[in-house]
């Protein structure tokens, strides 16, 4: 058992790593990681939901004093992601777990899609009323969704954000801060209906801490982080194929 938490631990702290990298949570990678490792469903999803708050928290030490974080645009989508998330979360404890993997697989297929061939081109800055508006759409969808599939809704969220007018990398600073408060509120939900391996979380959340620290350090240093984004995209595919291939046989 041992081993099967130190993998654990490495995969996390690399994903952390690379994905922080990028301004995203791990959480929508590590589920499938720890399903392959044995981890129950909603136990899985319960534990990435919380390495992903920890996580990004970490990483915010340094984004929020690197003024990283776009507080007017975060607030709105934290409070709507904040409500809905807990609810995503106790809705899929009445889905089949068959039927959760499937919409697994297709959120994994989004999100490598958006990382492969997203490229956004920033315009200006949008007013009041649409920051309000996009925060309250956006804020739902990475809530509900995030809730449910026990990830941290991260994916949704940049996009939306770079299309407002921010630069990739206030984007993802930005999205960090929101993905600590709808993940951990998605955790309270998924861990109702949970039964958590303490011994797993204790190993994968020092990994977490580390991961971030180091890549909220390297995204801070102005790393480039095409190449990594094009890594994570064709993994992600390879994941999704992985889960299909396994659910059709």
């Amino acid at each position: 058992m041992t081993s099967t938490y130190l993998i654990a631990a490495l995969v996390t702290l690399a994903f952390t790593i690379v994905l922080t990298v990028a301004g995203l949570g791990a959480a929508f990678i590590l589920v499938p990681v720890y399903l392959a490792l044995g981890v129950e469903m909603h136990a899985a999803q319960a534990t990435a939901l919380l390495l992903n708050a920890i996580a990004m928290a970490f990483a915010c030490v340094r984004y929020i004093p690197a003024k990283l974080v776009d507080f007017r645009i975060a607030v709105p989508i934290v409070i709507v992601a904040t409500i809905l998330s807990p609810l995503g979360a106790y809705v899929s404890s009445y889905v089949p777990v068959t039927t959760l993997k499937w919409m697994f697989i297709g959120f994994l297929i989004f999100a490598g899609a958006m990382m492969l061939f997203y490229r956004p081109k920033p315009h200006e800055v949008a007013g009041r009323g649409e920051v309000v508006g996009v925060g309250v759409g956006v804020g739902g969808a990475a809530g509900f969704l995030g809730g449910m599939l026990g990830v941290g809704g991260g994916n949704f969220v940049v996009p939306a954000l770079v299309w407002l007018g921010l630069d990739a990398k206030r984007a993802a600073g930005t999205t960090a801060f929101v993905v600590v408060f709808a993940s951990f509120t998605g955790f309270l939900g998924q861990a109702s209906v949970a039964t958590i391996d303490l011994a797993l979380l204790g190993w994968t959340a020092a990994a977490a801490i580390i991961g971030a620290l180091i890549g909220s350090w390297l995204m801070h240093r102005k790393l480039q982080a095409t190449q990594v984004k094009t890594s994570i995209g064709v993994l992600l595919f390879f994941i999704a194929a992985t889960m299909a291939w396994k659910l059709l046989t």
